[in-house]
């Protein structure tokens, strides 16, 4: 089979003054910036409501947890500025839009109405792409993101005052859990319950830990993780990691076998790494987490269009490529990108290759003579 002239005449290596997608300028960058800092703000303001008004205008709020709270808002704000500024680049912006969109797509649902809770299972949950690539990072993964996900349910309803526990006593057995002040559970604190409850911050500190070690180790270690590895971005997020959960269980023993000793430090120690990290999602590796929802919208819009037979094959061996409405996604992503290759994307991995040699044969290197 002749490969297609058109593809040919684009397979040259790009020319050195074209080395990437145009930079944006600075006045085109301004209404993003200014888009982004709104959405930020607002969704501050949103979430300070929320704490006024879960908390029962600050009757339920613990003035302890105040670094928290004010963390948290911060957090908020970051993750909208983030989030804005992201989804503004054409390529995010696509991703945004047909992922959620297949998200909430009524037409999808009822071509597979079991399709969105099995992907929020397994690739939001159990993360199994992950499982594909070794199975110790899967299962250190799943440690963190589970210790993760129980202490931010944890954490985050305290520290604004949306949970309190209350005893008639005053030092319980017996206690209360309330929500927004309306009782929800009775429970015993000497009881395995009860003990949960007071100590679910330990059994998450008690996943994180090795699941988070594991990488460390593994980055420090790895030849190929080590490559291209930065601290700010690839380690700092392990190591907070790590002092939170160790100092939240230094304070568990404090108070359990020294009585109180040297609870002060470490419950400042644990304040303000919670803080910093807090602080540091949304500018660091851990932005990830806001982003994937989204990737799993588009395995949504590939699936469904795999349901309906939309297939694109390879224009040069008729393999399969992927779907017809993903390939024509990614062509409108590099073309809102102003690459002018976006053809290649018509074509297999290994019929690319075949071309690009072709091209560099036929157009810069003719052969020895």
């Amino acid at each position: 089979m002749s490969e297609p002239t058109e593809v040919l005449a684009a397979a040259p290596p790009p020319p050195p003054e074209r080395p990437g997608p145009p930079q944006e300028p600075p006045a085109a960058r301004r209404p993003v910036t200014a888009r982004a800092t709104l959405a930020g703000t607002v969704v501050s303001l949103l979430l300070i409501a929320a704490i006024v008004l879960g908390s029962r205008m600050l009757r339920d709020f613990d003035s302890a947890l105040l670094p928290y709270a004010v963390a948290t808002v911060f957090l908020a704000f970051g993750v909208a500025y983030r989030y804005t500024v992201w989804v503004s680049a054409p390529g995010a912006r696509r991703l945004f839009t047909k992922g959620f969109g297949s998200f909430f797509s009524a037409a999808n649902f009822r071509k597979a109405p079991t399709a969105l809770p099995k992907m929020i299972a397994t690739y939001l949950g159990f993360q199994k792409f992950l499982g594909a690539r070794s199975r110790a990072r899967w299962a250190a993964h799943q440690l963190i993101f589970w210790g993760c996900i129980l202490a931010a349910l944890i954490t985050f309803p305290l520290t604004w005052g949306w949970f309190t526990f209350t005893s008639g006593s005053g030092s319980g057995p017996g206690y209360e859990m309330r929500v927004w002040g309306i009782k929800v559970l009775g429970f015993d604190s000497l009881n395995l319950l009860g003990w949960l409850m007071f100590h679910g911050l330990d059994v998450a500190a008690v996943l994180v830990i090795p699941g988070a070690s594991y990488f460390l180790w593994r980055r420090m270690k790895d030849r190929g993780a080590m490559t291209g590895q930065r601290f700010a971005y690839d380690l700092l997020p392990l190591i907070c990691l790590i002092v939170i959960s160790v100092t939240g269980l230094l304070l568990t023993f404090s108070s359990i076998f020294l009585h109180g000793g040297g609870y002060e430090f470490l419950a400042l120690l644990h304040m303000v790494s919670v803080v910093f990290t807090l602080i540091y999602i949304p500018f660091g590796k851990f932005f990830h987490i806001v982003q994937r929802p989204a990737a799993v919208g588009m395995q949504l819009f590939k699936y469904t269009a795999r349901q309906d037979e939309q297939v694109f094959a390879c224009k040069r061996c008729g393999e399969p490529v992927d779907t017809a409405p993903y390939v024509e996604n990614l062509r409108g992503t590099m073309k809102d990108l102003k690459l002018d290759f976006d053809a290649w994307a018509e074509y297999c991995p290994r019929c690319k290759r075949v071309l690009r040699g072709s091209a560099y044969l036929t157009h810069v290197k003719k052969g020895f003579k």
